[in-house]
């Protein structure tokens, strides 16, 4: 059984980015065995659909996405 997840190209570079230093989310998280190779699993995931961190630009291409993020849902979450 698999699950399918929709995000749009502004959120799959963010959350990409964030799962990207997973060697420091697990001891940040406090993360045990099962949760980290869950993200890990996201990560790669996403890491064989995404062209975008491959591309020269990249830093520019994640700040605009990040910014796009801001702007749409806004800083603040709860």
């Amino acid at each position: 059984m698999g699950v399918s997840i929709q995000l749009d190209d502004d959120e799959a570079l963010v959350l990409f980015e964030f799962l990207a230093s997973r060697e420091d989310l697990r001891a940040e998280l406090k993360l045990e065995a099962p949760e980290f190779h869950a993200f890990d699993s996201l990560h790669a995931a996403l890491e064989r659909v995404l062209v975008v961190p491959f591309e020269p630009n990249y830093s520019t291409l994640l700040s605009a996405a990040r910014t796009s993020l801001i702007e749409r849902f806004g800083k603040e979450w709860t």
